[in-house]
């Protein structure tokens, strides 16, 4: 909705434990969050879903640090996950997202997902639209 209060940090956020560690430079955003086992599939690895919403969170926040102070709305039009190795319930991620190029109006980021062992576990890709918002 135009105009509507933003929520910091919003509720999906909140509701896969997403923890921001650093957004100190403009463009890059570091998170951890822990390996839910309530995020587990069938097989008892992590449901790559949760893995690719912990990569469009990242890079998401890392469009608005891009935007150096202009007030925006980031809106994910695109994004491309690939998974490197299961992740297990219990461990501690780090998702660091940053801008690989971008504008005014677009910008293109990317995303790594590493276990606590610094092991890959997945990259992903993603275009994003700034928007102006009051």
């Amino acid at each position: 909705m135009q105009g509507a209060p933003l929520q910091v940090p919003p509720n999906c956020d909140l509701t896969l434990g997403m923890v921001c560690v650093e957004k100190s430079v403009p463009g890059r955003t570091v998170w951890q969050v822990a390996a839910d086992e309530r995020f587990a599939n069938p097989a008892g690895v992590l449901q790559g879903g949760f893995v690719a919403a912990i990569c469009d969170s990242g890079m998401g926040a890392a469009s608005l640090t891009w935007a150096r102070g202009r007030k925006v709305y980031s809106s994910n039009v695109e994004m491309k996950v690939s998974f490197m190795a299961p992740v297990w319930p219990g461990q501690l991620l780090t998702c660091e997202a940053r801008i690989v190029s971008g504008g005014r109006r677009v910008v293109f980021a990317e995303a790594e997902v590493r276990c606590a062992d610094g092991k890959l576990a997945a990259k992903a890709s993603s275009t994003y639209l700034l928007s102006m918002r009051d």
